[in-house]
C-alpha cells in the first residue's frame, strides 16, 4: 500500500474568480469593487457573491463608504486570506513538482 498522498488544495480558492480576487488583493492590498469587476472580467452580481463567500471565510474585509450612487466598496485581504493563498500556491507547486511513486504489480491489479 502506498503512503503517497497529494497535497490538500483549498477548494474555496480553487474557483477561478475567487482566485483572481485573492491574487489581486494580495498584490494590491486593497481594491475598489469596480476595479475588481474590471480586472476579473466579472459581472457585478457574480463578483458580489464571490466577495461575500471570501468575506464569510475571513479571507477578505469589505468596507463601504458613502450613500446611494456615491457609495464606494473597497475590499482588502486579511492575514488569514494571505496565509490561505500562500498555502494554496505551495500546495499546487508541490503537486506539480513531486513525483508519484511507481506502483507494485499487485497494487496495479487491485484497482
Amino acid at each position: 500500500m502506498s503512503t503517497f498522498k497529494f497535497p490538500v488544495i483549498n477548494s474555496l480558492l480553487h474557483s477561478e474568480l475567487r482566485l483572481k480576487i485573492m491574487v489581486a488583493l494580495d498584490s494590491l492590498q486593497s481594491a475598489d469593487f469596480m476595479y475588481l469587476c474590471e480586472i476579473t472580467d466579472s459581472t457585478r452580481g457574480n463578483l458580489s457573491i464571490q466577495l461575500a463567500t471570501l468575506k464569510e471565510a475571513g479571507y477578505i474585509e469589505v468596507s463601504k463608504t458613502g450613500v446611494g450612487r456615491l457609495s464606494r466598496t473597497t475590499c482588502s485581504i486579511t492575514q488569514k486570506g494571505h496565509e490561505a493563498l500562500q498555502f494554496y500556491e505551495e500546495g499546487l507547486r508541490r503537486m506539480f513538482e513531486q513525483r508519484i511513486p511507481d506502483q507494485d504489480v499487485e497494487e496495479k491489479q487491485s484497482c
